[in-house]
């Protein structure tokens, strides 16, 4: 029997829309600053790493989306 559908995913879908703009808008904000006089092949790996490390505390957040639990 499948158990009814919850609003997790919806409510999860758009806080994390919420988080990235904000990820983005501070990172657009803070680093230029900080390296915006380097050579543009210097400040790929920064942005590189940027752009992907906002993906490991997901996990956590993607299993309560779909199980209702934190681990």
């Amino acid at each position: 029997m499948r158990e009814a559908p919850t609003l997790r995913i919806p409510i999860g879908v758009l806080l994390l829309v919420l988080a990235l703009t904000v990820y983005g808008i501070a990172v657009a904000s803070f680093v230029p600053p900080l390296i915006g006089e380097w050579n543009a092949l210097a400040q790929t790996p920064v942005y590189v790493v940027l752009g992907v490390i906002w993906i490991l505390p997901l996990r956590r957040f993607l299993i309560w989306m779909e199980t209702g639990r934190w681990s």
